[in-house]
């Protein structure tokens, strides 16, 4: 693998493509002690070294390393930009009557503690969360809600997402149980009409899949938004994001690097400097907390070297 380099004119790039060579070469290696979750067939197909690694700037400027060409599916990255959908589309009273916004102390998909949050999700980056916003995503069936959603997030980030069907099949062919006990408890919670849908459309938009290419265009989406009313919501994206997005793990991590970032099982993995860029990477294997190893290795490193952390 070698890095991509478009030349650089914005600070953000004081960056040389040599040392991020060498970081993500770190990165990989340090990848191979992390695991990959069994629980999806095709995600078990992975390749532990695969890397790729993109950094974009308002200025359209980029830097990369790895497998550019390379597609994989978003997962639970998605979580920020159905949130971000729905705030336009819907406002924060209806989306907020059906989430809440603290932080979780049990891991993303525990049925203990939406059932201690008497079943109303902690937040929207956590499966229950993500399931209720799903239910709320306007269509008659989870096949056109996918797609409304696919539609808006290409067209305000010119980016080419996609629902890559096998590894929706391959969700599908080992039903999630705790994700179907989160959606009844919230069906007697009043959270979510129909489990069913809400389901369907849950596992649908966790499959749109791209490259970091697209990825790091998602990630543009929140960072200097012209459009005043999206820019609004993005603020709330960000801010959960900063908070809740890798889970037990976001605490440290704001303290270490403080970018708001967001995870996916996938190996994916997201980071937003406001108002400067966003930085986008895929690593598959994962820490305990489900995070990818080589991707937070990396995103310390740079946000570190560049003071890129929002408390600077």
């Amino acid at each position: 693998m070698s890095p991509t380099l478009k030349i650089p004119t914005t600070k953000l790039f004081c960056l040389q493509p040599e040392q991020l060579e060498a970081w993500a070469t770190e990165a990989i290696n340090r990848s191979l002690s992390g695991q990959i979750p069994a629980y999806i067939p095709l995600l078990v197909q992975a390749d532990k070294s695969e890397f790729a690694v993109q950094i974009r700037a308002i200025d359209g400027e980029f830097m990369g390393f790895g497998r550019a060409d390379k597609t994989f599916p978003l997962m639970s990255v998605v979580k920020p930009f159905v949130l971000l959908y729905l705030l336009c589309e819907l406002g924060e009273t209806a989306v907020f009557d059906r989430v809440g916004c603290e932080p979780s102390e049990l891991p993303f998909n525990s049925l203990t503690q939406l059932q201690i949050d008497k079943g109303k999700p902690r937040n929207p980056m956590i499966n229950s969360g993500a399931i209720a916003l799903a239910s709320l995503i306007p269509g008659e069936n989870a096949i056109i809600r996918c797609q409304k959603l696919v539609t808006w997030l290409n067209q305000q980030a010119n980016s080419q997402l996609f629902v890559d069907e096998l590894m929706l099949d391959s969700v599908n062919a080992t039903p999630n149980q705790n994700n179907g006990n989160l959606a009844l408890e919230m069906v007697k919670s009043g959270v979510i009409q129909d489990a069913e849908i809400a389901l369907e459309t849950y596992n649908r938009v966790c499959c749109l899949s791209g490259t970091v290419e697209d990825l790091a265009k998602l990630g543009m989406l929140l960072v200097n938004n012209g459009d005043r009313t999206i820019s609004e919501h993005c603020r709330t994206v960000k801010a959960l994001m900063a908070t809740c997005g890798l889970y037990q793990a976001s605490g440290r991590f704001a303290v270490r690097v403080g970018l708001p970032t967001k995870s996916g099982v996938s190996g994916a993995v997201l980071s937003v400097i406001p108002g400067k860029g966003a930085i986008a990477c895929y690593s598959p294997p994962l820490d305990h907390e489900g995070n990818s190893v080589g991707g937070l290795f990396l995103l310390e490193q740079i946000a570190k070297t560049l003071r890129l952390s929002v408390f600077e």
